[in-house]
């Protein structure tokens, strides 16, 4: 069996007296494609941020691809992970956002080969065509000179899996990433994201209340509920034949909402 690519033992995650994460411990395999769901606030985000190390953490560890996130070796053993250690394991993972976060002012182009050019010393020709294989892959070649403001809200987001891709990751995460999207736009961006699944070897994590898109597109379901992980299991095991109380309850008002599952 391969190891883990991530390692989550036993990690807490405190916002001053609120407990957000309590003592978390999970493993992601080399190129799965994990669905975290469960009702708004249960941790889901705040797992990505903190993989993305946009959050610390108050206790436990991690490791991603077999190095320690927030410590590294030093006098004989662990210490707090120093800025130049981020930097490098960050390399590592990429993310897309609820909300696109795309550079107003540069062209869709522009956004997608900045950071290989500025992380990575990528000459410009190098970056920018892979930034047009990449834009080509998601269906955006032909607005790679456009501004944001030009773009629908699918178009930005199907821009923005192009940029988090630039830098050749090896584990994604997704972040509600149709959430904020009319919902005409949002199968477009969910059939880049089950091609990325289909075709590439990425780990891949994805949070999101598209339960119909979550049994299609991933290998197991974790649900969450108070920072903790209720159940998990295959989709058809989550989805068709919950276990727990608590999952059974989260998705008869999921499917009272209209929701497909």
């Amino acid at each position: 069996m391969p190891e883990p690519i991530i390692r989550i033992d036993n990690i807490v995650k405190r916002y001053g007296p609120l407990t957000v994460l309590d003592g978390l411990s999970m493993d992601v395999m080399p190129g799965e494609k994990l669905a975290l769901i469960g009702p708004s606030g249960s941790g889901k985000t705040t797992i990505l941020r903190i993989l993305m190390t946009l959050e610390t953490i108050s206790g436990g560890h991690i490791e991603v691809d077999g190095e320690q996130l927030y410590h590294m070796p030093g006098n004989g053993s662990l210490v707090e992970a120093d800025e130049r250690h981020l930097r490098k394991m960050r390399a590592k993972i990429g993310m897309v956002f609820q909300h696109f976060n795309l550079f107003p002012h540069k062209t869709v182009l522009d956004n997608v080969t900045l950071a290989p050019i500025l992380t990575k010393g990528v000459a410009r020709p190098a970056a920018e065509k892979r930034a047009m294989e990449l834009l080509d892959m998601v269906g955006m070649a032909d607005k790679a000179r456009h501004v944001p403001a030009q773009l629908s809200g699918g178009q930005k987001q199907r821009a923005a899996i192009a940029r988090a891709l630039a830098l050749s990751p090896r584990i994604m995460l997704f972040d509600e990433v149709t959430s904020a999207l009319d919902p005409e736009l949002v199968e477009e961006v969910l059939n880049v994201m089950k091609k990325l699944a289909d075709e590439t070897d990425m780990t891949m994590l994805l949070v999101t209340h598209e339960m119909g898109f979550a049994h299609d597109f991933a290998d197991r379901i974790l649900f969450f509920d108070r920072g903790k992980i209720v159940e998990e299991g295959k989709p058809d095991e989550i989805f068709r034949n919950p276990r727990q109380e608590r999952t059974q309850t989260f998705l008869r008002k999921i499917i009272a909402a209209g929701h497909r599952v």
